[in-house]
């Protein structure tokens, strides 16, 4: 190979041009990217940097030296439209084709939002971009805030927005927020952690309109006739892959691009990572899995089939009102669970608080939650992962889909 394009600048994309230079390619490699910023961290966008106790520099993931080792052409601030059939050349939107023996494709994903919206003082939040828009909406002091969608992302901003002092609301479908991912005990565990908080949780209900004067947002319409007072909404309500520029290359495309277990496409020379990818009928929206795949898949891409498979055990995390959660494995529906560190406490969590949970099926551990337990928890994960293994033919991991169930759950 004398050229290997990596097409996405973020976290996947990244790992990707480091493991092709760690595992001995040496040849032209060219990393584009449509944000017009060099790779940051997208985790602190909810948190620190929508505080400010993080600032932009916080946020790179590569400083300048280690990019020059790199020796990679960035082509940032432009979007990828086509991959060709045969793989072999990359088209962008200024016009551009980009002939290449090789592809990554680390496109990641975009958020789902709610249609028919046009008003000022609407977010979504994934990019860096997104963030600081929102934080200049929040910047003006206190205003009314409407987060729809209580999985991990709407939790971080409503837990964000309330340390600024703002009014949250949280308006979520289900009758109690992260079932697919934590099951019905501690979805209502972190129902509660908004409750201690000052946050208002309005569950079993969905948007049915915006209301707005002078092009600004100033009221969220719900299923059940209340209108919510607002001057920021914030829309969490999934997301989904950035396979839209794939249409017409031939590879698989459902929710995500099909690949094997070590991230392998059905076309020759090219692979996928990160949140985009499908692999082996899974696809996992978790930093930890976008910055692992990256190596397996580019070893494969380098040795022209498939010679390793990713074993890593699936892991979250979530800092939410002061509590840092922390999941690993897979869980099913049935799935047991048993508290084997300190205990289950409802409201605010005083110093020393916390608790490590268990999730078993016919008596096996498959997977473990944590608030504020981090040395347990690595512990038992580091045992999870020597143990349990993750059942292809299982749908409905809860693991695999923890950021991004939300997208399969429509706001009524």
């Amino acid at each position: 190979m004398s050229t290997v394009t990596v097409v996405g600048a973020s976290l996947a994309g990244l790992y990707a041009a480091r493991a092709l230079r760690g595992q001995g390619y040496a040849g032209r490699l060219v990393i584009v990217g449509d944000e017009p910023h060099r790779p940051y961290d997208r985790p602190p966008l909810s948190k620190g940097f929508l505080t400010g106790a993080a600032d932009r520099a916080a946020l790179e993931l590569a400083d300048p030296e280690e990019e020059r080792a790199l020796d990679a052409t960035w082509l940032l601030g432009v979007r990828a439209t086509g991959l060709d059939p045969g793989g072999r050349a990359v088209r962008l939107a200024d016009g551009r084709e980009l002939r290449t023996d090789a592809v990554v494709i680390a496109t990641g994903a975009t958020p789902r939002t709610l249609g028919g919206v046009d008003l000022a003082g609407v977010h979504t939040l994934r990019t860096l971009d997104d963030a600081e828009a929102l934080r200049a909406d929040l910047s003006g002091g206190p205003v009314r805030v409407v987060v729809i969608g209580a999985g991990f992302i709407g939790a971080e901003v409503a837990s964000s927005c309330r340390s600024l002092g703002h009014e949250v609301t949280v308006v979520e479908a289900a009758a109690v927020p992260l079932v697919p991912q934590l099951g019905p005990e501690m979805g209502a565990f972190c129902a509660g952690l908004h409750a201690a908080h000052g946050t208002a949780l309005l569950a079993g209900t969905g948007v049915t309109a915006f209301h707005g004067t002078a092009g600004r947002v100033r009221g969220v319409e719900l299923t059940d006739g209340r209108v919510l007072p607002a001057e920021v909404v914030v829309v969490g309500v999934g997301v989904r892959p950035r396979t839209g520029w794939l249409a017409g290359s031939g590879l698989p495309l459902d929710d995500g691009v099909r690949c094997d277990a070590g991230g392998a496409t059905p076309l020759p020379n090219v692979v996928a990572v990160g949140d985009v990818a499908r692999l082996d009928g899974h696809r996992a929206e978790h930093w930890t899995s976008a910055a692992e795949q990256p190596a397996v898949a580019v070893r494969n891409l380098l040795a022209g089939r498939t010679v390793a498979t990713g074993t890593g055990l699936p892991y979250f995390w979530s800092d939410q009102y002061g509590v840092r959660l922390q999941f690993a494995g897979r869980t099913r529906s049935g799935d047991t669970v048993r508290i084997v560190d300190g205990a289950l406490t409802e409201g605010a969590f005083a110093a020393g608080d916390g608790f490590l949970a268990v999730y078993e099926r016919a008596g096996r551990p498959v997977a473990a939650l944590a608030a504020n337990r981090p040395r347990p928890f690595t512990r038992l994960r580091r045992e999870l992962a020597r143990t349990v293994r993750g059942d292809p033919a299982d749908g409905a991991d809860r693991a695999d889909r923890a950021d991004g169930a939300d997208r399969a759950r429509a706001v009524r």
